[in-house]
């Protein structure tokens, strides 16, 4: 009868365990990082009678939990990576808003500009004219201004989300951490604690969003977290610190570093790999500076390209004099290493200094200044890895290298941004509209007794070469150069005396032809076809009211291509781009760029979506399979107690007829 009575509690007790953690199931069924959790039920061993072995029952050997540690790994992995994608496309998306097209553009702000220069033309002493042109000049600005700020506040952005995001991750690292030694305390009880496990997946899941994590088991069934290519996060217990510092270079951007005790060490962008955090330091690290490098480019290429016009000609000042800077550019940048010497005063030791030679050879890049034990000094281009040997006075990509107020030593860097910070420097400068210099330095009349049909079509300083004490000069045209066909050859007598001898074609303007030796500073551009006899007279301006030869430069310069040229090893000197289409290279660049991460985006989240698909299917809770089983174990608690029940009864008789 004991026998029986001990069956039928053991099934009770074993169908009733059974329920409860099909309960729990059901009560976890959507809770993020449950996994499915069923009961190990084994045989009890039987007892041995002279009638053979009879069963004991039945015994709850333990609770498990439906886990895969390959699908588990493989989810917090593809999240990682999918968690920068997205992180990555949303800046991106951010940051292409400063490269709007069409009329929003600065392309078009920059065409409203130099057009406006047409009404000046037309009307050179007009002061309404020039007043819309300095309007235009200023909006053009206030637009290179404001998406040079609004990268600047990106970069604000980009360090606030960096350490909102160590605050989490260390957070969880303690969280895990803790776990790690309430799970140690289970060792040797011959039980897992399904919940901990579950919990302690969750938050490393968790971390991945942030940064990329590797995981390695211990003998105690603690976890290690390993971050950067083998960083300790967390080690049984104990939990390292991230945290977030000033760039060495510039205190604007920011770096990530891991903290052991008394150790950091910084954790750069290539080894993190993965999670939001890694996102935002390349998004930082390149995107950002790669579009600020562009709208500077732009901004310092088109400003100083307009200024230095605008000194070539006269204004309407009594006496005329050579116009001023309509913009403000701002010069280079140069950022030492925080590591650099000092002095006790806390300057430094030696420097660097930079200033434009050349803006049309500016390129939309940074630089990085070492020097090496032996003495000599590399020059890193930023945008392509080029490197180049430097030394003081040398002139790259069109910016000159000053080492001041001494030379680096050993060991130092510098960080060099030629454009940087021309974009949100820039700004009008010209307030008086008198200020514009419509007028050439040099006025041209043909001769009245010319035979040809040859018209003056304009004239105009050309670059600092030009010298008024040349003026004035005589353009005698002798006749046709027998050594070109179609061509007339012609002398160029300057006001001492010098004769310069040149050969002529349709189209080609006098003045300002190196090649043929006359590199005078200006260029006369000619109508028609002079015949020999026929004569120019050049004369210094006199009235700059009506002159507006250069004003017609102005128009010139929006088909120059004076954007990005190249010095080549050989001396030759690459074609630029003109400002529409240097801007819509940079549209096209970020555009490429925000495609790429939106594709990237999408793929990821998609492999990241199907990776928790498939660990949900192992370990998620199945309702259907919960009911199922739900009634399986309450039929099988149902006919335990009615054993218990049976027992019961023939107990009861059998103390009913003991008792006779």
């Amino acid at each position: 009868m004991a026998g029986l009575l001990t069956l039928g509690a053991r099934a009770m007790f074993a169908n009733q365990a059974a329920l409860q953690t099909i309960g729990q199931n059901i009560a976890n069924a959507n809770t993020p990082g449950y996994s499915r959790q069923s009961v190990v039920l084994t045989t009890s061993a039987g007892q041995f009678t002279g009638a053979g072995f009879f069963g004991k029952g039945v015994d709850v050997q333990t609770v498990v939990r439906a886990h895969n540690d390959f699908l588990t790994t493989e989810a917090a992995s593809t999240k990682s990576t999918a968690m920068a994608d997205s992180t990555r496309a949303e800046q991106m998306t951010r940051l292409e808003k400063l490269f709007p097209p069409g009329n929003d553009g600065l392309g078009y702000a920059a065409s409203q500009f130099l057009n406006s220069m047409v009404d000046v033309t037309s009307r050179p002493n007009d002061p309404s004219a020039r007043q819309v042109a300095l309007g235009r000049a200023n909006e053009l600005a206030v637009r290179f201004s404001n998406a040079g700020q609004q990268i600047t506040d990106l970069q604000a952005g980009v360090v606030s989300d960096l350490k909102a995001n160590v605050t989490v991750v260390n957070q969880l690292a303690e969280q895990i951490a803790s776990i790690n030694e309430q799970i140690a305390k289970t060792k040797g009880t011959g039980h897992t604690p399904n919940d901990l496990l579950d919990k302690r997946e969750q938050m490393i899941s968790q971390l991945g969003e942030y940064v990329a994590v590797t995981t390695l088991p211990a003998d105690d069934d603690t976890v290690g977290v390993f971050i950067g290519g083998g960083q300790r996060l967390v080690l049984g217990g104990q939990a390292s610190k991230l945290q977030v510092g000033n760039d060495p270079y510039d205190p604007q951007r920011a770096i990530v570093s891991l903290t052991e005790g008394s150790i950091t060490r910084q954790l750069d962008e290539s080894v993190l790999t993965g999670g939001s955090m890694t996102a935002l330091l390349t998004f930082q690290n390149k995107d950002l500076q790669d579009a600020k490098n562009l709208l500077g480019q732009l901004a310092a290429s088109l400003g100083t390209r307009v200024n230095n016009q605008n000194a070539l000609g006269l204004n309407l000042a009594n006496p005329p004099g050579a116009g001023g800077n309509i913009f403000n550019v701002a010069t280079p940048r140069v950022l030492p290493a925080a590591t650099n010497q000092r002095t006790p005063s806390g300057g430094y030791v030696n420097g660097v200094s930079a200033s434009i030679v050349d803006a049309t050879q500016l390129q939309a890049s940074s630089y990085k200044l070492t020097s090496s034990v032996s003495g000599t000094y590399e020059l890193t281009r930023l945008s392509d890895g080029l490197v180049r040997t430097v030394a003081d006075g040398d002139t790259i990509d069109g910016f000159k290298i000053s080492f001041t107020p001494a030379a680096p030593a050993a060991g130092e860097s510098y960080l060099i941004e030629p454009v940087g910070a021309a974009a949100v420097e820039m700004r009008r400068t010209l307030d008086d509209p008198a200020g514009i210099a419509a007028a050439s330095p040099l006025t041209a009349s043909a001769s009245v007794n010319n035979t040809g049909t040859l018209t003056i079509d304009s004239i105009y300083a050309v670059n600092t070469n030009f010298s008024s004490a040349n003026a004035p000069m005589t353009v005698d045209f002798t006749g046709p150069d027998p050594a070109n066909a179609g061509n007339v050859l012609y002398t160029l007598t300057l006001a001492n005396g010098t004769v310069l001898n040149g050969s002529w074609a349709p189209g080609q303007p006098i003045g300002n032809q190196p090649a043929s030796g006359i590199d005078l500073g200006f260029e006369l551009r000619t109508n028609g076809v002079p015949r020999a006899g026929d004569k120019i007279t050049l004369d210094p301006t006199v009235y700059t009211s009506t002159n507006n030869g250069n004003a017609k430069a102005f128009l010139n310069i929006q088909s120059e291509g004076f954007v990005g040229r190249q010095l080549l090893t050989s001396g030759a000197i690459t074609p630029g781009s003109t400002i529409n289409d240097a801007y819509a290279a940079a549209m096209s660049e970020i555009g490429a760029r925000v495609q790429s991460a939106n594709y990237l985006s999408s793929v990821s989240t998609s492999v990241a979506s199907d990776a928790e698909t498939a660990r949900s299917g192992q370990a998620g809770v199945n309702l259907d399979e919960e009911a199922s089983r739900l009634m399986q174990y309450q039929q099988g608690y149902q006919a335990a107690a009615k054993v218990l029940q049976t027992a019961q009864s023939l107990f009861d008789e059998l103390m009913r007829i003991a008792s006779r």
